[in-house]
Formats: structure tokens, C-alpha cells, sequence
């Protein structure tokens, strides 16, 4: 395997981990308008994923940086043609952020209610941009002989990639759901899961809509194994959900968002951006990517740093591991 092979894996993996943990922190995020019941019941949620969302935005930033780095081309076309969609979604994560670190910075009800709300739609604007973006990804978009994206904005809004906006903001917030149900105690965690389950029925409907389309679109024996285990595995989220174990229904949530994020990158190998005026225009793993000296350097780093990221990453998890709920929020904290 060639090292732009290797490279090509390896994004995938971290934009599966992205999808995988900031997924539930997005669909908690959902939550706080549609699970909450009060100002009391929101700090709970937020609370849940307080520690750990700024952590989950690194794997963004590692894909972000290893695409620019591996496959410079790629990054070039992507976030050109892609500027304002990925402009909205980086807008969206500032504000986000800020919301997390400002809302309980000043009693006033209005102030902590507007830092509420944002945190509400600076999740599910995100939720729904990274299914759209990806969508236009493995459908392929309007790419010249020059590499370079000649399409206009309401060319990314076409019906495939909609429907991934939908499976991804559905996705999220069942992932998010069940994530609750698992953190939480009381009346708010039993909620959880029954709102889980109405979630996941509605995420499961999409979800096969769009792996089939993909699937009769590009795919082949291996995405169809992909699509499978995605299928089985919400399938198998949702009897768990229902069954009252939390911790199985949250991992095969994951697993469904492993399996689905593997068969897109399947369909997509070897371009890493198809043209959809000319084959012979798309972006592959060769003609996309850096010499092989760079990318070998890259391999050296990623080797050194990325276990000492997972392995603090994991720790800040085990830290915070216990449940919560309404009785551990302080009378002064809202």
C-alpha cells in the first residue's frame, strides 16, 4: 500500500472519530430544545458534555490540517467550492463555543436563555451542513480539467445531499439521545429513552434510503458489507435503547456511525473527489496528494503524537464517567 493510500485511510479514521464524539455532543446540543423541560433540566445536558466537547472539535481540526498537508489539491478544491457551507459550519462552532464558555457568566434569565438557544441551533446547523458537504463529496460535484470547482452554492443542495444532511442531523441527535440516556439519572434519563426510540425509527427510515441510494450509485461488495453492519447496528441500538441498556445502545449507536462514515469512504476510493462533468477530471489519491517525502514525515509525526492524544483524550472520559442529574445542579447555576 502506498503511503497516499495510507493517508487516505487515515483521514477517513479521523473524520469517523469527529463523527463519532462530536456526533453525540451535536445531538445533545438538539436536545436542549426538544429533551429539556426547563433551565434546570438544560444545564444538566450541557453539563453532561461540558468537559468534553472542546476535545472532540480536535479531531476536526487534525482532519482538517491532514487533508491540507497530504492532499493539498483536495483541500484547495474542497474549501473553495465549499466556502460557504464550511464558512457557516466554522461560524457556527465559534459561536458554539462561546455560548458553552459565556452562558453562565451573568445571572440575567434573557442572557442565559439567548446562550441557550444558540447552543440549540450552532448544533443543528452543523448536524445538517456535514451530511450535505460529504453527500456533494461521494456524489461528486463540478470539477474542470483545472481541478477546480466550477459549480455554484445551490448545486451543493441537490436531493442526495440533503438527504445525507438529514441522516447526519437524525444520526447526531439519536447518538446524542442515547448518549443522554447514558449520563443521566432520573426523570430526564427515562425521557431519554423514549425519545431515542422515536429518534432512531425516523433516523433508521433515512439512513436506508441514503446507504441504498450510495450503494447503487458507486458502491460495491465491501460497502454493501458496510451498509449492512450499519443497518444492523441501529437496528440493534434501538432494541438495546428499548431494553434499558444504555451502554450497548450507545456503542452500536457508534457503530452505526463507523460503518456509515466506512462506506462512504468506500465508495469514494480511489478519488477523493469525483467530477461529475468528466471521470478523468476527479481528484484521486494520487493526483491529489503531497510527494512522498512529505507524506512520510507526516507519517512519523501522526505515529509519535496521536497516541498521546488518545490516550488524554481517554483519560478526561474516565474522569468524567459518573451520571448526572437535576440534584447536582447548584440552585445558583441557573
Amino acid at each position: 500500500m502506498e503511503l497516499h493510500d495510507v493517508w487516505f485511510v487515515l483521514i477517513a479514521v479521523l473524520w469517523t472519530g469527529y463523527f463519532f464524539l462530536e456526533g453525540f455532543d451535536f445531538g445533545v446540543g438538539v436536545l436542549t430544545k426538544l429533551l429539556a423541560r426547563d433551565r434546570t433540566e438544560k444545564r444538566v445536558l450541557i453539563n453532561t458534555i461540558g468537559p468534553v466537547w472542546d476535545g472532540n472539535e480536535v479531531w476536526l481540526l487534525t482532519a482538517g490540517g491532514a487533508t491540507f498537508a497530504a492532499f493539498p489539491e483536495w483541500y484547495a478544491t474542497l474549501f473553495s467550492g465549499f466556502y460557504l457551507p464550511l464558512l457557516i459550519i466554522l461560524v457556527c462552532l465559534i459561536v458554539r463555543g462561546v455560548a458553552f464558555e459565556y452562558r453562565a457568566k451573568r445571572p440575567e434569565e434573557n442572557w442565559q436563555r439567548n446562550w441557550e438557544t444558540a447552543i440549540f441551533w450552532t448544533s443543528l446547523i452543523p448536524a445538517f451542513l456535514w451530511g450535505v458537504a460529504f453527500g456533494n463529496i461521494v456524489h461528486g460535484v463540478k470539477i474542470d480539467r483545472n481541478f477546480e470547482y466550477v459549480g455554484g452554492f445551490w448545486d451543493l443542495l441537490n436531493p442526495y445531499a440533503l438527504l445525507g444532511g438529514l441522516v447526519t442531523l437524525t444520526l447526531f441527535t439519536f447518538h446524542g439521545t442515547v448518549f443522554t440516556a447514558l449520563k443521566t439519572v432520573g426523570e430526564i434519563r427515562k425521557r431519554a429513552r423514549k425519545l431515542a426510540t422515536r429518534v432512531g425509527l425516523v433516523t433508521a427510515a433515512l439512513a436506508l434510503i441514503f446507504l441504498l441510494w450510495t450503494q447503487v450509485d458507486s458502491g460495491d461488495a465491501k460497502s454493501l458489507v458496510a451498509l449492512v453492519v450499519a443497518v444492523a447496528a441501529l437496528v440493534a441500538a434501538l432494541v438495546a435503547n428499548q431494553a434499558g441498556r444504555e451502554g450497548w445502545s450507545f456503542a452500536l449507536s457508534g457503530v452505526t456511525i463507523v460503518a456509515a462514515v466506512a462506506m462512504l469512504f468506500l465508495t469514494l476510493f480511489p478519488n477523493v473527489m469525483p467530477s461529475s462533468l468528466n471521470a478523468d477530471w476527479s481528484l484521486t489519491v494520487t493526483n491529489a496528494s503531497s510527494s512522498p517525502y512529505t507524506l512520510k514525515i507526516m507519517t512519523w509525526c501522526a505515529g509519535i503524537a496521536t497516541p498521546v492524544v488518545l490516550l488524554y483524550q481517554g483519560w478526561t472520559y474516565w474522569v468524567f464517567r459518573k451520571r448526572i442529574g437535576t440534584q447536582h445542579i447548584a440552585e445558583a447555576a441557573h
